[in-house]
């Protein structure tokens, strides 16, 4: 099994981190192109990228300002049973998150390129908290 970490700073309060990660409008801000869900724990959520990427997620954890966790449970074949999670600690006005992707079932192709995307994408999150960025989902990982 694969993982994929990333630590970083936002200049923002956990609340607002915590809706920016567990809200559709707010993952619509940065991530999905539109989804749909509540963020209690065994909910459902559509994640929902383009015909070709429909998913859905179940929420495995919610703690609202501390933590937020996703299991994929339809995707790509790679992203099946993986959990995508945000833990938050504020540190002053700052937020100190600590991103996970676990449990790829290899470190592949596929692996690695999401690796990159999440690193483009987690940046336009903080864009969107620090500046209130936009990028039409198009253009997303082109900026």
């Amino acid at each position: 099994m694969a993982d994929i970490f990333h630590d970083f700073v936002i200049r923002a309060i956990p609340e607002d981190v915590f809706e920016a990660v567990s809200s559709p409008r707010g993952l619509d801000r940065w991530w999905t192109k539109r989804s749909s869900g509540v963020s209690t724990e065994g909910s459902q959520y559509n994640l929902w990228f383009d015909p070709e990427h429909d998913w859905r997620a179940k929420v495995t954890r919610c703690v609202p300002g501390s933590e937020f966790e996703l299991e994929i449970v339809r995707a790509d074949r790679d992203w099946m049973g993986t959990r995508v999670g945000f833990q938050m600690t504020a540190v002053g006005e700052e937020t100190h998150v600590r991103f996970h992707h676990l449990g790829w079932p290899e470190a592949n192709r596929h692996y690695r390129i999401s690796n990159y995307c999440w690193a483009m994408y987690l940046r336009l999150l903080k864009r969107y908290l620090e500046h209130d960025e936009s990028v039409l989902y198009e253009q997303r990982l082109d900026a």
